[in-house]
């Protein structure tokens, strides 16, 4: 399981957009992916750099069953 968060510099200061966990993936690239496509089609946005310019995974564990 990942969370991948979404953030913005705007005057210099990182400021969090969105985070979105993916609950299973392969490894952190296959979660990252994942990740920014459910943010594009949440932000209805054609890429993920439109509102973010910074995305940052985090591995929370193990997801059950695997």
């Amino acid at each position: 399981m990942y969370r991948v968060s979404f953030s913005k510099r705007v005057l210099g200061l990182p400021f969090t957009i969105t985070s979105v966990v993916v609950q299973s993936a392969r490894n952190s690239e296959r979660a990252l992916r994942a990740a920014q496509l459910k943010f594009m089609r949440w932000s209805r946005i054609p890429h993920w750099r439109v509102r973010a310019d910074k995305a940052e995974i985090e591995q929370l564990g193990s997801a059950p069953g695997s």
